[in-house]
């Protein structure tokens, strides 16, 4: 799944509202990253993995959960030998919230990113993604579920959560993108 740039994220306050703020898509964006440090995406983070790379133990450990929301998300199928963009997402174009981690920086940014999980066996994700890849998806949680996210500070009680919307419950469709429009040669003068 890919975002671009920025996009607001739920959280919860310490008082345990939610709030709505402007993160960066990625959780350790190429602006934060040192010059000299290696670049490594982290605009996923596996759910195998989460709770042990440093890019997201601290803030998986410290319940930093948040709702990323959405009313589609974009991957590549490669069924037909090519990547043709496909849109997921619910029926009726019905918003919908998939699971995310935050962090803040020390001048007051906010960072998020996705847990994903292994989806070779879920009979809609397993179509997407390069033949040979891993295939991986999203977490969408349901409605009834988003507080209990919210507010949950145990990493094995998160753990719980992290499962793959039912491919039944799913809208999926192609959903290229127009073609690029190409510049225009100079016109002789005549």
């Amino acid at each position: 799944m890919r975002f671009a740039g920025a996009s607001s994220i739920i959280r919860a306050t310490e008082s345990g509202d939610r709030e709505a703020v402007l993160g960066s898509f990625s959780m350790v964006p190429k602006g934060k990253i040192a010059p000299g440090v290696r670049y490594y995406p982290t605009a996923n983070a596996r759910s195998e993995t989460i709770g042990k790379l440093s890019s997201f133990a601290k803030h998986w450990k410290a319940g930093q959960l948040c709702l990323i929301p959405a009313r589609a998300f974009y991957e590549p199928c490669w069924e037909t030998g090519k990547a043709v963009r496909w849109k997921i997402g619910l029926p009726d174009d019905e918003p919908f919230a998939i699971a995310g981690l935050w962090r803040a920086w020390p001048d007051g940014a906010i960072s998020f990113t996705m847990p994903t999980l292994n989806a070779d066996s879920h009979s809609l994700m397993r179509r997407f993604h390069k033949p040979g890849d891993e295939k991986r998806g999203v977490v969408i949680l349901p409605r009834d579920t988003w507080n209990d996210w919210l507010h949950c500070r145990e990493p094995e009680a998160a753990r719980t959560f992290l499962r793959l919307f039912p491919a039944e419950d799913l809208i999926a469709e192609p959903a290229p993108l127009p073609p690029r429009s190409t510049k225009a040669s100079p016109r002789s003068q005549e």
